[in-house]
């Protein structure tokens, strides 16, 4: 069955893109900094395991400068640096980034053009700056007792949080800003906690699975969702711990997608991540919208044919009156929730959905396969799961 057929009437644009080998493909960053004759203007990569240089070169009179390498596969970050001034470009492609600034501002104070995502990253940084002027202002304030200057440094840490993670993170999960944003800090420290912090490893989540599906050979994606799956245990750890029972961290099973858990048609809480062990159709639907009766006609075709093979559909309804949802869906075969939140929903942010209907297939793992975009074949694509 053709997945074009399955799920949209609009043909598939394939464009052929010229064959040009890696090594001739290259990203640009050039501009000016004003007022730093004679610095030294250093290129690095802002890499996992640390900060490398690339490139460097000496300024002139006029600041002028150009920096070329080789284009990265997935997002990757660098940074233009003179002594600690530093300013973040973000580099997807092959794109030309022009940055324009006055030195010794240049931290603060800069242009960039033909790269949106630097922009986002330098509105990020311009928040991080605020936030640390903010705490710095309640920890001299003599005023405060410890304790009090305590509890308003963390709901001022929280606040910040709540606003990264809603406008940032779960809005656009798949973005490099998305990503440069979970690893801001405080100091030396991490201001999202992966390790502890049950709500923070949810952002790094919600980034972990969109990287999976844009980036899935990245190893950024990678690296994210081994912090989020190592998090989790030492969540599930610690509370296993506070109920006073003793476990063993290997054998505590982590999960690689987003838990979905909302309540069925029959009043019951279904997990998402409770169908381990089967090859499970995540779909995001809205009853009684175009196309709606042609679409569940096919997914019943589809559970018919491979359920008792250990397929599963868990379908998350989206329709604002519920009690429309739930005449709509009475006599369907699969998992069928309600997401109150609609097209707010919290969890169309953390998958990256951007239209409805679309849906996700995970593996037998809880692992999070491919999307529908990238699946030609649904039919070959679920036998080659069982």
């Amino acid at each position: 069955m053709n997945i074009s057929k399955l799920f949209t009437a609009a043909g598939v644009a394939v464009i052929m893109l010229a064959a040009v080998s890696c090594t001739e493909k290259k990203f640009n960053i050039n501009g000016s900094i004003a007022q730093a004759n004679d610095s030294v203007l250093y290129l690095e990569n802002i890499g996992i395991d640390g900060i490398t240089a690339v490139d460097s070169l000496k300024l002139g009179e006029n600041g002028d400068f150009s920096f070329s390498h080789t284009a990265p596969e997935a997002p990757e970050f660098y940074r233009l640096r003179i002594s600690d001034q530093i300013i973040n470009i973000s580099i997807d492609s092959t794109e030309t980034v022009t940055v324009k600034a006055d030195y010794p501002t240049m931290a603060q104070q800069y242009t960039v053009e033909g790269s949106e995502e630097s922009n986002v990253i330098k509105e990020l940084s311009a928040k991080q700056m605020q936030l640390r002027e903010a705490l710095l202002k309640i920890e001299e304030n003599a005023a405060l007792s410890y304790q009090v200057a305590g509890d308003s440094i963390m709901k001022v840490i929280e606040a910040y949080k709540d606003d990264i993670k809603n406008n940032y993170i779960f809005k656009n999960p798949n973005k490099a800003s998305s990503y440069f944003a979970l690893f801001q800090t405080i100091g030396s420290y991490l201001i999202f906690n992966p390790r502890e912090n049950e709500a923070d490893i949810k952002a790094f989540a919600a980034v972990a699975t969109s990287w999976d599906v844009y980036y899935p050979e990245a190893v950024r994606g990678k690296n994210l969702h081994n912090i989020a799956i190592e998090g989790m245990k030492n969540i599930r750890l610690m509370q296993n711990k506070q109920a006073a029972s003793s476990i063993d961290l290997s054998q505590i099973e982590a999960t690689n997608i987003i838990n979905v858990s909302l309540l069925d048609n029959k009043g019951n809480l279904r997990n998402l991540t409770d169908l381990k062990g089967k090859v499970v159709m995540l779909d995001f639907h809205i009853y009684g919208g175009e196309a709606s009766t042609k679409r569940i006609m096919l997914l019943r075709e589809l559970y018919s044919k491979y359920n008792s093979q250990g397929f599963e559909i868990y379908q998350v309804g989206l329709n604002d009156d519920e009690h429309f949802w739930k005449t709509q869906t009475e006599a369907l075969p699969w998992i069928c929730v309600h997401d109150k939140q609609g097209a707010n929903s919290v969890t169309l942010r953390q998958y990256n959905v951007q239209s409805i209907p679309t849906f996700f297939i995970i593996d037998k793992t809880n692992t999070l396969h491919k999307r529908d975009l990238q699946i030609e074949d649904i039919d070959a694509e679920i036998k080659s799961l069982l």
